[in-house]
C-alpha cells in the first residue's frame, strides 16, 4: 500500500448487480491489496447503485457516513407479495390485474402522503441482513425458521411517484439510515389492497455524495493501478 493508501479513502462504488455489498469490499482489498477496509450501508445483491467504501484510517468515519440520508429510486410491482419483498423468492398472493390497473396515480400519492411520509413504524423483512440468535434473518427465513422483527422508526424525507404504468410503479425515495424500501414496497401493497414487492433498487445519494461520481468496481481498480503506477 501507498502512504495515500494507509491514511485511507473514502470511495465511491456503483455495485453491480447480483454483488453483496461485502463482495464489492472484497475485490478492492485483493486486487488493491488493502489491508483494512468497510462500506458505509449495505444495498441488497438485487440492488444497484451507491456504496461507500472507506479504507485505512478514513474506516473511522464509517459510522458517520452510515447517519447520513439516503436517496433512491425504485420501481415497485404492485399487484404480487413475495416473502423477501422483492423478487428473490416467489410469489405467494398475486391480485387480478384488472384490481391493480384500476388504481390511479392520484390515490398512490394520497395513500403515501398518508401513511408513508414523515415519521413512521416499518417492520424489516423477514428476508435482511438484521442478526438473531448470532445468524442474520434471512439465514434463518431460508431454512424455514423465520422470526418477525419488532417495529422500527424510521423516517421518510421524500417519496413521490415517478411514473405508474400498471402494474409498475416507478418511485424516488428521500429516508433516513434503517429504511427498508422493500418493506415500503410491501407495505404500500397492503394499503392499496392488491400487494406489492420491490424489482429494482439504485442508490443515488448518501448525505452529499452522488452515485455520479462513483465508479464500478473494476473501473476503480484500473483507474487507482493508472493513477499510482504513473507515480511511481
Amino acid at each position: 500500500m501507498t502512504n495515500t493508501s494507509q491514511a485511507g479513502d473514502i470511495i465511491l462504488i456503483d455495485k453491480p448487480y447480483g454483488w453483496t455489498s461485502f463482495d464489492a469490499v472484497n475485490y478492492l482489498k485483493r486486487r488493491l491489496k488493502i489491508k483494512k477496509a468497510g462500506h458505509a450501508g449495505t444495498l441488497d445483491p438485487l440492488a444497484t447503485g451507491l456504496l461507500i467504501v472507506c479504507t485505512g484510517k478514513k474506516t473511522k468515519q464509517i459510522q458517520q457516513l452510515q447517519g447520513m440520508e439516503k436517496e433512491y429510486k425504485a420501481i415497485f410491482l404492485l399487484g404480487a407479495e413475495t416473502p423477501s419483498y422483492d423478487l428473490e423468492t416467489e410469489a405467494t398472493y398475486t391480485a387480478p390485474f384488472e384490481q391493480v390497473q384500476a388504481l390511479r396515480e392520484s390515490d398512490i400519492q394520497q395513500c403515501i402522503d398518508a401513511h408513508f411520509t414523515g415519521e413512521i413504524m416499518q417492520r424489516p423483512p423477514l428476508y435482511s441482513a438484521i442478526k438473531r440468535q448470532g445468524k442474520r434473518l434471512y439465514e434463518l427465513a431460508r431454512q424455514g425458521k423465520a422470526e418477525e422483527v419488532e417495529l422500527r422508526p424510521t423516517h421518510i424525507h421524500v417519496f413521490e411517484i415517478s411514473a405508474w404504468n400498471p402494474p409498475h410503479l416507478y418511485v424516488r425515495i428521500v429516508c433516513s439510515k434503517g429504511t427498508y424500501i422493500r418493506s415500503l414496497a410491501h407495505d404500500l401493497g397492503k394499503a392499496l389492497g392488491v400487494g406489492g414487492c420491490l424489482t429494482a433498487l439504485r442508490r443515488t445519494r448518501i448525505g452529499s455524495y452522488e452515485l455520479t461520481h462513483a465508479l464500478s468496481p473494476a473501473q476503480y481498480v484500473k483507474q487507482y493501478k493508472s493513477k499510482h503506477e504513473s507515480l511511481s
